[in-house]
């Protein structure tokens, strides 16, 4: 039982810390984007430069496979709601 309360604990503790990392990520890039609008780069050429950039590292990582099986699950996530910042959860 002992080790699988302490597997139990390092598994949360990891999901803390990746959670911690990619709330960090999310803001240097909130940053990053915030400050290239308020140099006068278009919004819509901010997006799709950051899509872009996101894109080309998942498959300079992972290949284009396994992106493309990614991207195929966006539409059902973004009707979902998942990519909406401001919505009003019921």
């Amino acid at each position: 039982m002992i080790n699988d309360e302490f597997s139990d604990a390092a598994m949360e503790a990891e999901f803390a810390e990746d959670e911690d990392i990619r709330r960090a990520a999310l803001g240097f890039i909130s940053d990053a984007w915030a400050e290239a609008i308020a140099c006068g780069v278009d919004a819509d050429a901010v997006a799709h430069a950051a899509m872009f950039t996101a894109l080309a590292d998942l498959v300079a990582t992972y290949g284009e496979d396994a992106v493309a099986k990614l991207a195929e699950g966006l539409p059902d996530r973004i009707q979902r709601g998942d990519y909406t910042v401001n919505r009003i959860l019921q």
